[in-house]
């Protein structure tokens, strides 16, 4: 199994969502107002006065034949907006209880 976490501009959050529905991926954790830059000259999401756009991010646990349409899908969705980014993040899941 493997982690998939997705961090997006919250202009992007029914788009994430309607991509995991579509994808039958039931199971996520959902993070609300998540600051941070992109490494490739992305602008700060900080929800102040000088950087007011804000993050999301989701996290979801899917079987390691799921990650290459997922990261497929995400990827589509990035180049839709190439100012607005899309970003995820794969790392392997050792157990779960």
């Amino acid at each position: 199994m493997k982690a998939v976490f997705i961090v997006f501009n919250q202009a992007n959050t029914e788009r994430i969502e309607y991509l995991l529905d579509e994808l039958k991926i039931n199971g996520f954790t959902f993070f609300e107002q998540v600051q941070g830059r992109g490494t490739n000259g992305g602008e700060p999401r900080r929800g102040t006065h000088v950087w007011p756009e804000m993050n999301s991010a989701v996290i979801t646990v899917v079987d390691d034949d799921a990650v290459d349409n997922l990261l497929r899908t995400v990827r589509k969705l990035d180049r839709r907006n190439l100012d607005v980014g899309v970003r995820a993040f794969v790392w392997n899941i050792e157990q779960t209880i």
